[in-house]
């Protein structure tokens, strides 16, 4: 069994993330090893700024969003002598191993280190949802509620004024989160990058045939990864054909944010305790992923060569139940 271990959040924060660093401290003193909080990521690794933690270290941080231990990109750790340097504070501070949590770039990270000698875990932590080897991230879920919130509260207005509400959310270059929070809200439309479309036919038409049903209300979802797509300028447009005042609104930071959902601290704790073991058996190179409601551990590099892909029969779903 390892002695030593760390954990980090690396990248964009996701409501959830306390409650996996909980889960690794708690399950690593527990088992006897001594667990350091690395911060800022990987950058914090690299500047040995880092502290020893206990029990009580994370007491009352389950229900807060954000990471305690902060996050910050490292495009640098790209570098094999950025990643010798990291290799060399580990061994200064007898780290043997690390749960790092984040996305895709964390995992590379991972990797990295685990090829040069310090066994490291990796968990899917991003409101994204675009980890291929994974169902649900940590995150996602809470990121989800809160779109649906906000466009329920947008809404309102909405249809005081029989408005048509574009409203941008995140995902980056996936629509996960505009599928599910346009269903969730009932959107009249959902744009995310992985379908091509048509505006004046997928959303013109598509607002011109409800308004014959006696709707004059509406909401469009705009995934931001949508190439050759601005949220004003689509309301505009919509505005000018239809004679529909439109109002674009982008959601931005406030969908990483709040306290994270029940799903989400089930699912880090689980993630989390999950992850010690492994270290406890010497075991690295591995990512730990919700699959089928069951959490499992693959690969890095397997994980990181998966694809994933959009539910089309979903979006076929949603466009069938919102006209």
């Amino acid at each position: 069994m390892l002695k030593t271990i760390g954990v980090l959040t690396s990248g964009g924060d996701a409501p959830g993330m306390n409650a996996a660093i909980r889960a690794v401290v708690r399950t690593g003193c527990e088992s006897g090893m001594r667990v350091m909080g690395i911060r800022r990521g990987y950058r914090g690794l690299l500047d040995g700024d880092m502290f020893e933690m206990n029990l009580r270290s994370v007491s009352d941080i389950i229900h807060r969003g954000g990471t305690m231990l902060y996050s910050a990109r490292c495009p640098e750790f790209a570098d094999p002598e950025m990643v010798q340097k990291a290799v060399d504070v580990c061994h200064e501070f007898g780290l043997e191993g690390i749960v790092t949590i984040g996305g895709d770039g964390t995992f590379r990270g991972a990797r990295d280190l685990t090829l040069r000698g310090i066994q490291c875990i990796g968990l899917p932590g991003t409101i994204d949802n675009d980890i291929a080897s994974c169902d649900y991230t940590i995150g996602y879920d809470t990121a989800l509620n809160t779109i649906m919130e906000m466009v329920d509260r947008i809404r309102d207005t909405t249809e005081s004024h029989d408005r048509c509400s574009v409203v941008e959310v995140m995902g980056r270059n996936a629509g996960y989160l505009a599928l599910n929070a346009g269903i969730a809200v009932g959107a009249t439309c959902i744009l995310i990058p992985e379908v091509d479309y048509d505006i004046d036919s997928y959303i013109i038409e598509r607002m011109r045939r409800t308004q014959k049903t006696g709707k004059q209300h509406f909401i469009i979802i705009v995934a931001e990864g949508v190439r050759g797509i601005d949220s004003k300028s689509l309301a505009r447009y919509i505005q000018e054909k239809t004679g529909v005042e439109s109002r674009a609104t982008v959601l931005g930071h406030v969908q990483r944010g709040g306290s994270p959902s029940v799903r989400d601290r089930v699912l880090a704790s689980q993630m989390g305790h999950y992850a010690v073991e492994l270290l406890k058996q010497d075991i690295g190179n591995r990512v730990v992923v919700n699959h089928k409601d069951q959490i499992v551990d693959y690969d890095i590099i397997e994980a990181l060569n998966m694809k994933k892909t959009i539910d089309l029969e979903l979006y076929r779903v949603a466009n069938d139940i919102s006209i």
